[in-house]
């Protein structure tokens, strides 16, 4: 009896599948080990047929034939064996991946991207978008770096509003179907390896280095030259012709050596990586999309009406033919027929044809990895919702907001408005009570959003934003700058970024608390308020309640919310719930008594 997905959790579904690949596993190896045996006898049997032959002479030789057969046969089936064995070992390791996420158990297993954090972006560091345990290392299911580098572009930066519809329907499209984006995850033994874009890009759209049609004409009358002076050696001795074709080669070679040495060791490397690239494409072209976006990705990967993987299996037939200049055979003949020199001809001609449509394909693997990865998400968080989003002035309305990274038995969720009404929110509360989980909750929530991918909440209305952060902010020994310095330095460019095009959504944590009282609340003030008079809005968190009356003097354009907590037994708990007005106690007391500090 089938299995309908639709009837089953995603926890069900994964385990069913891994259960699945993994009986699968075992089945493949069963025949490994069969044929590994049958190919042992074989090959007994084979030494001893040639044992009788030459110790008897009663035995034809003939008959080693068969046994030599067979173990060919064996052979080639035991390598696809062992190929779909890994295949489901691969399958099987995907699942159990999928498996530890569900459990929260997936921090530190996965890419986390790290090589994407960079020190001076607004709001990366601050909202934990790579690194381990970051929000890239939740959500990215690509193999490719291509497709690393294109989910990590759409968390950095918020897209257009046009392409975030595009890129839902999308999503929601390619949410149920779990066979592609485990092709897609488990295809090639070792797709993660290196995968230049640009560089594979660049390659393909140079301008050609053999595009003489006369060379080529003049190689090719040579190659026949040089076999028909070996003919008239052969047949009548007569070995004049023969070298002088030779010697008319190597003057041709000594023009073209170098521009042929270049398009043979360039196109070795761009074979090698293409490879990686060929085996997503392929399994693309299998697939037909109805969602825009989808079916303009699996558009773009045609050449003049062609799949890549027909132009892709051609530029595998001449890297092989390059690699096989290894043989002895062709060492040989290669240098009398011009064998490197007419193939990097058919190299141009490939490049010439099929070159520009390598951007394309790079670019279309890329996207198409990239949501995967957040279909795989939305498939794993049936209950998380798209958001709403709308033009107009800036908005970030979220009901029963929650931390992706939170699992859902631990997760208190919180709603958040700020609008034309209330831009600013300024939270008090003691320590540990929520205050910078708060600022985490709605920033990843607006980045998820604005990449194209569900949320955390029950329900989220949001406008185009630029997040902006000051939550993570350290001194720095190497640029000899103190924590307040870095700070304000931040501050100044989250300033900067309400220039731009996008009304700014800043988390000011723990605000300017390296200075005095005195010129902190004075600064607070000018900053926020000049924060507010530029189009943004935002949070600020703050153990000084003096702080807090920001929001009577920008009001009613600021609110004040806060956390509390409270003292049973001599331990402090915390319900993280966000509540209106300003935190009327602290804990700081309490904390330090509960350490054993006598205060």
């Amino acid at each position: 009896m089938p299995h309908s997905m639709d009837a089953m959790s995603p926890h069900e579904e994964y385990s069913r599948r891994l259960e699945s690949r993994r009986s699968n596993a075992a089945r493949h190896d069963r025949s490994h080990r069969r044929l590994g045996n049958m190919r042992l006898l074989v090959a007994i049997a084979a030494a001893a047929l040639a044992w009788l032959a030459l110790a008897q002479g009663s035995i034809s030789g003939w008959w080693l034939l068969a046994p030599v057969g067979i173990f060919i046969v064996l052979a080639v089936a035991h390598d696809r064996v062992l190929r779909a064995r890994k295949a489901c070992e691969r399958a099987a390791a995907y699942y159990e991946r999928a498996l530890a996420r569900l459990d929260n158990r997936w921090m530190g297993a996965g890419e986390t991207g790290d090589r994407f954090n960079d020190p001076s972006h607004p709001y990366a560091h601050d909202l934990d978008l790579f690194g381990s345990g970051s929000l890239f290392e939740l959500l990215s299911a690509a193999r490719t770096s291509i497709g690393e580098e294109v989910l990590a572009g759409w968390l950095r930066a918020p897209s257009p509003f046009d392409t975030l519809r595009e890129r839902q329907a999308a999503v929601a499209e390619l949410r149920g179907m779990l066979d592609l984006r485990e092709d897609l995850a488990v295809l090639g033994e070792d797709l993660r390896s290196g995968v230049h874009p640009e560089a594979l890009a660049a390659w393909g759209e140079r301008a050609p280095l053999l595009k003489s049609r006369a060379a080529r004409a003049t190689a090719v009358f040579l190659t026949l030259g040089a076999i028909a002076g070996a003919v008239v050696w052969a047949v009548w001795g007569v070995r004049v012709p023969f070298f002088l074709v030779v010697l008319a080669e190597a003057g041709f070679m000594l023009l073209l050596r170098r521009h042929v040495a270049r398009v043979i060791q360039d196109v070795e490397a761009a074979a090698h990586e293409l490879e990686l690239l060929s085996l997503v494409l392929v399994r693309l072209e299998r697939e037909q999309f109805s969602s825009p976006r989808l079916a303009a990705l699996r558009a773009a990967l045609d050449t003049h009406g062609r799949p890549p993987s027909h132009r892709l299996s051609r530029l595998r037939t001449l890297a092989d033919l390059i690699d096989s200049r290894d043989n002895v055979v062709v060492r040989a003949i290669g240098p009398f027929v011009l064998y490197s020199v007419h193939l990097a001809y058919a190299v141009e001609a490939w490049r010439r044809e099929s070159g520009p449509a390598v951007r394309r394909w790079t670019m279309a693997v890329g996207e198409m990895e990239a949501l995967s990865s957040l279909a795989g998400y939305a498939y794993e968080h049936p209950a998380d919702p798209f958001p709403e989003l709308e033009s107009g002035g800036p908005c970030f309305k979220g009901e029963g907001l929650g931390h992706p990274f939170l699992p859902e038995d631990r997760a208190v969720r919180n709603d958040v408005t700020l609008d034309g009404g209330v831009r600013v929110l300024v939270v008090s509360g003691s320590n540990m009570s929520g205050k910078s989980t708060l600022l985490r909750t709605v920033g990843v929530n607006a980045v998820l959003a604005q990449a194209g991918a569900p949320v955390r909440a029950a329900r989220l209305r949001i406008s185009p934003l630029q997040p902006a952060a000051s939550i993570r902010v350290t001194d720095s020994l190497h640029a000899g700058s103190s924590r307040f310095y870095a700070e304000i330095t931040r501050l100044r460019q989250i300033v900067d970024l309400t220039s731009g095009p996008l009304p700014v959504l800043f988390f000011l944590d723990e605000f300017l608390h390296g200075t005095n009282s005195h010129d902190r609340r004075i600064g607070a003030e000018a900053i926020v308020r000049g924060l507010v008079e530029r189009g943004a809005i935002g949070f600020l968190t703050t153990h000084d309640l003096a702080l807090a009356h920001i929001a009577d003097v920008l009001a009613p354009r600021a609110a004040n919310v806060h956390f509390e907590d409270r003292l049973e037994n001599g331990k402090l708990h915390f319900d993280y719930r966000m509540r209106p007005g300003i935190v009327t106690k602290s804990n700081a007391l309490e904390l330090m008594r509960s350490v054993g500090l006598e205060v």
